[in-house]
């Protein structure tokens, strides 16, 4: 069955949902989560997507997340998204800005957390090839060598949130 998607406003307000099939067709504004998760020492999960993804399929990626389901809060939906890319559970997630963006793949709302974890990665089979844990300072300079390997919503939303080591609080801003 296809997932129904959280359709949001300019606002930054939930105002209605389609089909996911429909929401990248037509690039409706939706809301999505984004996660950056780290180890105890700091370091970020780096992951690289499958080649099937709709949406910057093959690409790097260092947050975790995807789209808000239709009636799904924004808690809800990135605890859910942080345990079926990854496997990450049983942690806090901290909320740290709200932000929006648009490229001519999609438009989103993107509502930002980062959490420590110390377990077991997990990847989705449909989501995930590899992944692998990096210094930020390894993964800042990936993203400056070779920036067409990463996905650009996430170098643009969340790039500034690497050096938090786990949300230690250095960006708790609310951009939209």
């Amino acid at each position: 069955m296809e997932e129904i998607v959280a359709l949001y406003d300019d606002a930054g307000r939930p105002s209605g949902a389609a089909p996911r099939s429909r929401v990248r067709a037509e690039n409706l504004r939706h809301g999505t989560t984004g996660i950056l998760v780290f180890d105890p020492a700091g370091r970020v999960y780096v992951h690289r997507r499958t080649a099937i993804k709709d949406v910057y399929p093959g690409l790097r990626d260092f947050c975790a997340g995807g789209v808000l389901l239709a009636g799904e809060e924004p808690a809800d939906g990135a605890a859910r998204e942080a345990f079926e890319e990854l496997g990450v559970h049983g942690v806090a997630l901290r909320p740290v800005g709200v932000r929006d963006y648009a490229d001519p793949s999609t438009r989103f709302v993107c509502f930002q957390y980062v959490c420590v974890y110390d377990g077991v990665v997990v990847h989705q089979p449909e989501e995930v090839v590899s992944g692998e844990w990096m210094a930020p300072e390894e993964l800042l300079a990936a993203v400056a060598a070779d920036p067409g390997d990463f996905v650009p919503d996430s170098v643009e939303l969340a790039l500034h949130l690497v050096n938090g080591g786990g949300g230690s609080g250095q960006d708790s801003s609310d951009e939209s």
